[in-house]
């Protein structure tokens, strides 16, 4: 059987600071955006962002950001996980300019999506590990909104 098959895992929402604008570097247009907290929720694990981490993100000439962000999760119950992710978000120009006016624009007017991986050494989510997760973005303002699947 070689069909997709996944699982809703958990919804992140990341707080941002205001960017660190690096400027035009020979990748493109380099932005830091600071992440400053945030939660994780899902039926099998639920926490908070710690404000230690960040998006490194390049738009590229082509107009598509290349995102890379790295955050810590306090879980609930006190385990730390770290989440690493790479991921591409295009949006087009007029679009982009709603959205950096404050507008709520829906996800499906834009591409926005994640492979986030996870670290532990928690035991009681070492399952995470051992896992491929797919997420499907958002962006508001202040913030970034995933919803993140497990593929099975």
């Amino acid at each position: 059987m070689l069909e997709l098959r996944h699982e809703f895992l958990c919804e992140i929402v990341g707080d941002l600071g205001e960017p660190q604008v690096i400027g035009e570097t020979p990748y493109g247009m380099r932005l830091i955006f600071p992440v400053t907290g945030g939660t994780i929720q899902g039926p099998k694990i639920n926490g908070k962002a710690l404000p230690f981490g960040a998006d490194w993100l390049v738009m590229r000439r082509d107009g598509v950001g290349e995102l890379n962000v790295r955050v810590t999760v306090r879980t609930d119950d006190g385990a730390l996980i770290y989440v690493s992710y790479r991921g591409l978000l295009k949006v087009a120009p007029e679009v982009m300019a709603r959205m950096q006016a404050g507008e709520q624009v829906d996800p499906g007017e834009y591409y926005f999506r994640t492979a986030p991986v996870f670290e532990t050494g928690a035991p009681q989510y070492a399952w995470l590990n051992q896992i491929i997760a797919v997420g499907v973005g958002m962006r508001q303002p202040g913030q970034v909104r995933y919803k993140v699947y497990q593929i099975l």
